[in-house]
């Protein structure tokens, strides 16, 4: 049987207080280090996007989310722009969590910062950007392809 096209799935969450989201610098993982992001991580193997959110929420940033807190904001699909393929994002929302926020892998982060949403830092990720302007306008879905990728100086695959 022929292999089929597979995407990696992706979770953010867009934590708010008092106006402001929570902002992550990432660092020494080798993907856009150096660059403000939205707490999030990767979908594993038998998980489902909530599940893997509160995981990482708890992971990264040290708090408790209850699936109940979490209310969809965004998917992206983005177009294979590297060797790791082709992505589908689900951004969620809480104003709600337990715990104190901190960071958690401060081997991976090296900066958490409350922003306005409209005021983001310069170096904040080109597709997390883009999400959450479009959240911001209250569009629910977007698509990126080669094109945002090569303009963002980020397509990989000609090399």
């Amino acid at each position: 049987m022929k292999e089929r096209h597979k995407a990696v799935p992706a979770v953010y969450v867009i934590l708010r207080r008092e106006g402001k989201i929570l902002v992550a610098r990432r660092c020494n993982t080798g993907y856009q280090d150096g660059n403000y992001n939205l707490p999030s991580g990767h979908v594993e193997e038998g998980e489902l996007p909530i599940q893997a959110m509160i995981r990482e929420a708890k992971e990264e940033i040290g708090i408790d989310l209850a699936p109940e807190s979490l209310v969809f904001s965004h998917i992206m699909y983005r177009a294979k722009h590297d060797s790791t393929g082709a992505r589908v994002d689900y951004f969620f929302t809480a104003e709600r969590w337990s715990g104190e926020v901190s960071n958690a892998e401060p081997h991976k982060c090296d900066d958490l910062r409350w922003v306005s949403p409209r005021e983001l830092p310069e170096n904040t990720t080109p597709h997390v950007r883009r999400a959450l302007e479009d959240i911001e306008k209250g569009i629910s879905y977007s698509e990126l392809d080669v094109e945002f990728f090569k303009k963002h100086a980020l397509y990989l695959l000609e090399r």
